[in-house]
């Protein structure tokens, strides 16, 4: 019973970061680390898989690897999180709310570029 669970929160993790390759206003890079994480303990089969697949390489594989981010990557990563955090805080109607996202973008900043390891 438990590995139908991680099988079945795998592949709607799987299908939430797919569409936030669509949407950015939706991470992809986490809901693919969690699918890796439920099919790990699911199916090796499906593990397999996803390892293989062109989505998991280009935005997971790197990172679990050797649990760093090119600067190149992490440029792309910052400036994405900056266009829809500057959206977020010019739509949010609520100054709390507004500084509230504005400290997690400060927080997001330093754990990207000072905390995890560059490639």
């Amino acid at each position: 019973m438990q590995r139908i669970f991680y099988l079945v929160f795998g592949f709607v993790s799987l299908m939430v970061g797919v569409i936030g390759i669509v949407l950015p206003i939706v991470p992809t890079t986490p809901f693919l680390l969690l699918a890796g994480f439920c099919f790990a303990r699911s199916s090796k089969r499906f593990e397999k898989w996803l390892r293989n697949t062109k989505i998991y390489q280009f935005y997971v594989a790197d990172y679990v690897e050797t649990k760093s981010i090119s600067r190149k990557r992490k440029k792309q990563i910052i400036w994405q999180i900056y266009l829809l955090m500057a959206i977020s805080i010019w739509l949010a109607p609520i100054l709390l709310v507004k500084m509230g996202l504005g400290l997690l973008t400060i927080f997001i900043t330093y754990y990207l570029f000072w905390v995890i390891p560059e490639k």
